[in-house]
């Protein structure tokens, strides 16, 4: 059986989208609602080039949004029915750029999207979301024969910036749902012969947050589940595309067929705007997948995800060389077993890059640099879980925000026992740095990103003196003096777009020993749930969090609560 190798290809659609921080969560539709017909003839010939590419280097399928704006049914507003029959023309000739390049096309659905009066219709014909979700489908595979599968995610709803006909919403809230939902559709998707690949991916709201990870919640899912229809698609990690983290033991829990899902634009370091290399990674977490049963391909997001002010598009911008490296060393280390070295001089020779030596030895400190400042290390291998969520293994530097505070600085400090060793690794980084320049110049890659890494990664040195340094009495001013020196070189937006430095250096008046009780309060280092977490954590943290933040909304940090879904959402 030949491994299905998935790419997203949303990217074109992003074209002429002017809002400083971009949503890549998914095709954003209120943009494209109002192009015309010249904008759609561009999509089609950027998709015909991407699509080209990816199947030149061995990709099979494609990744496209979505079933909502594409899917008919009575249910729906008149004028929403209007514009998905526009959508339906134009995505028609999207579907045929792709298959005729050799990609077999998969349509991504959120479970479940809606519109008011969709909402409406389902309450008075007293029509369950699963039972509208099979007319759905099985109209929508009879409308579009040419689709092979659809991608259902189930544990993330649209963020709270989205401004369209359609807002998806978590209904799915328990395992039993999960099972019964996938119960009621593969039948839809046996009969028409096509592929339903369902993500585990979750956010942690509801009995289902933990589905990723946790084994029982996973069994309750999948157990006893046979359809040749079915598909589960897992992150590397029992968390988001982050690193540090150990290869998700989910994948040896089934026997059912199995995709791992690998990220090229690392949304969480810097989308491509400086070399995170990732081949040495997903080289480690290859060879642990071929102990595991019943792994058929992968799927790479190369322009999907984040909220961030990025804006390069793998496999269409000259300047997303770092994207294109990382999806194509991912091919060929996870589907052809190469060595990382081996696919780097690959992609220098197809690029015509002048030292392929050189790139590599970049390459190798940036992925030190990454790992090692970007994150702390001795904090990001602390497993640490808060309710039904795997805690994130950065916390200073999350999508395009860089956060300086002295609250930060405190948790950091409980966390982190080997100060000096942080501070080392942050002076090794920036070694690297320097030596980074002339091998840049040398391999003929874009010198500026080099720069724009060496000044984005000095903020994040002078951040890691300030969380552990004795004896810098100047650290604030200098941050600050940096900060503004940042501000004055790098746009909001475009190319090098910079990240938003928060600074806050109010101290935290807070005993030392009254955090480190609460933080054994809170969190757990251990995979299962404490007594303390069945009693408290989650069922009564949920009900104090809602009072909080209906009677004292200032308490909440506005970045926490208007980004993607709200962290409110961690609390359901």
């Amino acid at each position: 059986m030949n491994q299905l190798c998935l790419i997203d290809v949303i990217g074109p659609f992003f074209r002429g989208y002017e809002r400083r921080v971009i949503n890549w969560s998914k095709i954003p539709w209120d943009h494209v609602g109002r192009q015309g017909a010249s904008w759609w003839e561009n999509v089609c010939r950027e998709l015909n080039v991407l699509a080209r590419q990816a199947a030149a280097w061995g990709f099979n399928a494609a990744s496209i949004d979505d079933v909502a704006h594409l899917a008919d049914h009575a249910c729906l507003e008149p004028e929403v029915r209007a514009r998905i029959t526009r959508y339906r023309s134009e995505m028609r000739r999207c579907f045929q750029v792709l298959h005729k390049a050799g990609l077999h096309v998969h349509v991504t659905m959120d479970v479940f999207s809606t519109t008011p009066w969709l909402l409406k219709s389902l309450r008075i014909a007293r029509k369950s979301v699963n039972t509208y979700l099979v007319e759905l489908l099985d109209q929508f595979f009879s409308d579009f024969p040419e689709v092979a599968g659809v991608i259902v995610r189930i544990g993330e709803s649209d963020g709270k910036d989205v401004q369209d006909d359609f807002h998806s919403q978590l209904v799915i809230r328990t395992a039993e749902d999960a099972r019964r939902l996938l119960q009621a559709l593969l039948p839809v998707f046996e009969r028409h012969g096509r592929r339903l690949i369902f993500r585990t991916w979750t956010v942690g709201a509801y009995p289902i947050g933990d589905l990723m990870w946790h084994r029982g919640t996973f069994a309750r899912v999948f157990d006893g589940l046979t359809s040749p229809a079915l598909v589960v698609s897992m992150k590397y990690g029992e968390s988001d595309f982050f690193r540090y983290l150990p290869l998700n033991r989910n994948f040896f829990r089934t026997s059912l067929p199995k995709i791992v899902e690998l990220q090229a634009r690392r949304e969480y370091e810097g989308c491509g705007e400086y070399p995170s290399p990732v081949g040495w990674m997903y080289e480690h977490y290859a060879r642990e997948l071929r102990q595991a049963d019943n792994v058929i391909g992968f799927m790479v997001w190369c322009q999907t995800g984040g909220w961030v002010p990025f804006r390069r598009l793998a496999f269409l911008d000259p300047e997303a060389l770092w994207t294109d490296l990382n999806t194509f060393v991912t091919l060929r280390v996870v589907r052809d077993g190469w060595l990382v070295e081996d696919a780097v001089r690959a992609f220098a020779q197809e690029r015509r890059l002048a030292d392929a030596d050189a790139l590599l030895e970049l390459l190798r400190l940036a992925d030190e640099c990454v790992s090692e400042l970007l994150y702390i290390e001795e904090y990001a291998r602390q497993k640490l879980f808060f309710r039904r969520v795997r805690i994130p293994p950065i916390l200073q530097v999350y999508w395009g925000n860089v956060f300086v505070s002295h609250s930060l600085r405190r948790l950091l400090r409980h966390f982190v026992r080997d100060a000096d060793a942080a501070l080392r690794s942050a002076r090794r980084c920036l070694d690297n740095l320097g030596r980074m320049d002339g091998l840049a110049r040398r391999a003929g890659v874009p010198v500026e990103d080099i720069h724009y890494m060496r000044d984005t990664f000095h903020l994040l040195a002078l951040a890691r003196e300030y969380c552990f340094a004795e004896n810098s009495p100047d650290i604030e001013a200098r941050i600050l003096a940096a900060k503004a020196a940042y501000k004055a070189r790098y746009p909001k937006r475009g190319l090098h777009a910079r990240y938003r430095i928060k600074t806050d250096f109010k101290p935290l008046m807070l005993n030392p020993r009254y955090l480190a009780w609460a933080a054994a309060f809170l969190l757990r280092r251990q995979r299962g749930y404490r007594v303390i977490d069945h009693i408290v954590i989650l069922n009564g943290l949920s009900l104090i969090y809602r009072l909080i933040s209906a009677r004292k909304p200032d308490l909440i940090p506005g970045f926490a609560s208007k980004s993607a879904m709200g962290v409110d959402v961690v609390f359901k």
